[in-house]
């Protein structure tokens, strides 16, 4: 019976230090989503700050179709 315990209870404390690295990579793995997701926001926020230039007002050239590139 002794040899069963010791067992049950390597096996509670190996379960243990498992479940708290699991938590940890978690937590890494929440932070990363967290700054990827700021980095995208700041991308997109740049990318409509460079917004394209009106078409133009007058002329033959610009007034129909804008192809800014």
């Amino acid at each position: 019976m002794d040899v069963g315990i010791s067992s049950a209870v390597s096996a509670s404390l190996y379960m243990n230090q498992a479940q708290t690295a699991e938590q940890a990579q978690m937590q890494v793995f929440k932070e990363a989503l967290e700054t990827q997701a700021d980095q995208v926001t700041e991308v997109m926020a740049s990318a409509d700050s460079g917004a394209q230039p009106d078409l133009a007002k007058e002329g033959n050239v610009g007034t129909q179709v804008n192809t800014y590139a």
